[in-house]
């Protein structure tokens, strides 16, 4: 089954076998991991489709990805002739995927969703939605996986340690922290399923997953002592076996899990999360057991970086501008010696420098270097079979990353190549002026960060525009670049609204996006920080941590007041004053020239 109508029809007969009327495949894995190893890429193989974010639906005359603003070219272009049509999410009159079923399936129909791919809380939503039309979910059947006779084998990179230098807290009283929640909370037992969790509490990291530093495994957590981690055991090498037994931490094999589970008694009480563990694991623990249904107490206590790691944070944030600084100079200097430069070079260029970086690890995802009209197309990945050749023209948007042992970066910039338009030149300066404003917010205690999108978008809905993506997400510590439980993106009806809390990493990314034309981004990490109090109580702002100038020859002056004038030079000295004393000759003649005032 080498071409996409294959693998379809193949899905389609083994419905028919089972007689399932729709098999829908998510983008997912049993930990609900955002990218995925290529074991689980199964919608990703049946459709052609290789974003991060869509959904396949197959029924017997329909096949569909549902995919969001971001991806619609890429989709358009991946799944042209394949019989898989694009389904534009988030469109007005377009049915979401599930409302789609509702209205294709009738009396008696099975809807089949492989219970290791969505999580406990979505398939009871999903079961309580079949029901309602007559219909039924089965989430016992992985109908891809059936079909899929060469699917890649589970990844077996090995796990290390995070250094306590660098991890700033020690197992144990990570450990200990989380079983006083645990307690609080009437918890005997902890079920642990998110990667990122995982790798945070138990201070491992690996490398499974693409550009995440993390390890497949479960964790069973107890509130008194002890836990059990379910990973491949041929990852880990006996010292560090040995230093976990003497935290208390036992290891099993990694697909155990649903037989220990199996194993809980009347009188255990399991915490778990039922949107970060799969239907699969979920249905698999003891009828006997109380279940406790609730966040897991370790996504809050990582998005706030304590003292220690933000101060780590800041060293890999001058290293990282650094790296930046030298590689756009050399860009730089390559296209005005007339050589030929491509969006690949540019990625190279990147890895070249950051690899230099002490405490490099990698790419904290794969560099996004759009030039022209490729910078239209908000996650765009360069190619050897695809890319552009740059030229002494125009806009290119770099936005790219890197994972080191005291932290992680993600940064875009949009450099001016040469001569640029009136219009590149003023949309850059809209989205710069929602960045400023965002960067420069007040606001109270208990603030969300829906609460404060719109602050990033009201230049741009000025001018009768705007971006189809969230304007912030938070970031892990040496963890994914992606990282919850809060973010800044416009609000959703039913959506969490998550407090923005001291300690916590967001980025600041609001963009402007014409498709055929230019793509511009301007993004910053910024920590939530302490501002004031006063007689209406607590209030908090953000400090810029990223370190790098903006091309402002890519910008209107004229079309920033006062106040962001102020904010953008304040931050180009400050950039300035920090990355000056690591650089020399051209590179620091760069530096100087795109840190002067306005």
């Amino acid at each position: 089954m080498n071409s996409i109508p294959e693998r379809i029809a193949a899905l389609r007969h083994a419905m028919q076998t089972h007689r399932v009327a729709a098999c829908l495949i998510p983008s997912a894995d049993p930990h609900l991991s955002e990218y995925l190893p290529e074991h689980w890429q199964a919608r990703a193989w049946l459709s052609g489709f290789t974003g991060s974010a869509g959904t396949l639906v197959v029924t017997a005359d329909h096949a569909g990805v549902w995919t969001d603003g971001r991806y619609f070219e890429q989709a358009q272009h991946q799944l042209e002739g394949t019989g898989v049509v694009l389904m534009k999410q988030k469109q007005a009159h377009a049915p979401e995927h599930l409302t789609w079923l509702e209205q294709q399936l009738g009396e008696g129909a099975v809807l089949a969703i492989a219970g290791d791919s969505i999580a406990a809380g979505a398939a009871q939503g999903i079961t309580r939605r079949m029901a309602a039309i007559g219909a039924r979910l089965r989430t016992d059947l992985d109908l891809p996986g059936m079909i899929w006779s060469n699917r890649p084998a589970l990844p077996r990179a090995p796990i290390v340690e995070h250094p306590l230098h660098y991890a700033c807290v020690s197992r144990a009283d990570k450990f200990s922290r989380l079983r006083t929640s645990m307690r609080k909370l009437g918890a005997t037992r902890h079920l642990i399923s998110s990667l990122d969790d995982i790798a945070w509490l138990t201070n491992l990291r690996g490398s499974d997953v693409e550009c995440n530093p993390v390890f497949l495994a479960h964790l069973l957590v107890d509130a008194d002592d002890g836990a059990t981690l379910f990973v491949d055991r041929g990852k880990l090498n006996d010292t560090l076996v040995g230093a976990l037994a003497a935290d208390g931490i036992a290891i099993a094999d990694y697909a155990t899990i649903g037989d220990a589970l199996g194993e809980l008694r009347a009188n255990d009480a399991l915490l778990f999360d039922p949107n970060r563990v799969v239907s699969a694991v979920a249905d698999a623990i003891a009828p006997a057991a109380r279940r406790i249904e609730a966040a897991n107490p370790t996504t809050l206590f990582k998005a706030r970086k304590n003292a220690d790691e933000l101060a780590h944070i800041r060293e890999v944030m001058r290293r990282d501008g650094a790296a930046l600084v030298r590689a756009f100079r050399r860009l730089e200097e390559r296209l005005a010696a007339g050589m030929t430069q491509t969006e690949l070079d540019v990625d190279t260029l990147l890895r070249e420098e950051r690899s230099a970086q002490a405490d490099f690890v990698g790419e904290s995802f794969a560099t996004i270097a759009g030039y022209q009209a490729n910078g239209a197309l908000p996650h765009y990945r360069a190619m050897s079979e695809a890319h552009s050749t740059l030229q002494r023209q125009g806009l290119l948007l770099i936005d790219s990353g890197g994972q080191y042992l005291g932290g992680t970066t993600d940064i875009t910039r949009v450099l001016a190549l040469g001569p640029t338009t009136d219009d590149q030149r003023r949309d850059a300066t809209l989205v710069m002026k929602g960045m400023i404003a965002l960067s420069r917010a007040r606001f109270p205690q208990g603030a969300s960060g829906p609460q404060l999108d719109a602050l990033a978008r009201a230049p741009l809905w000025a001018g009768a525009m705007d971006y189809g993506h969230g304007t912030g997400h938070g970031v892990g510590y040496f963890l994914n670049v992606h990282e919850g439980p809060h973010g800044i993106r416009q609000p959703a009806p039913g959506g969490a609204l998550v407090p923005l809390e001291p300690g916590m990493i967001s980025s600041i990314e609001p963009g402007l996006y014409k498709p055929g034309r230019y793509g511009i981004r301007h993004e910053n990490l910024a920590v939530v920080v302490e501002a004031e109090q006063s007689e209406f109580g607590a209030f908090y702002g953000f400090e810029t941590l990223t370190l790098c100038p903006f091309d402002r020859r890519a910008l209107e002056p004229s079309l920033l007041n006062p106040e962001e004038r102020a904010w953008l030079d304040d931050y180009h000295a400050a950039v300035r004053a920090a990355l000056a004393p690591m650089l020399e000759e051209a590179d620091l003649a760069w530096l100087e020239r795109h840190c002067a005032p306005l």
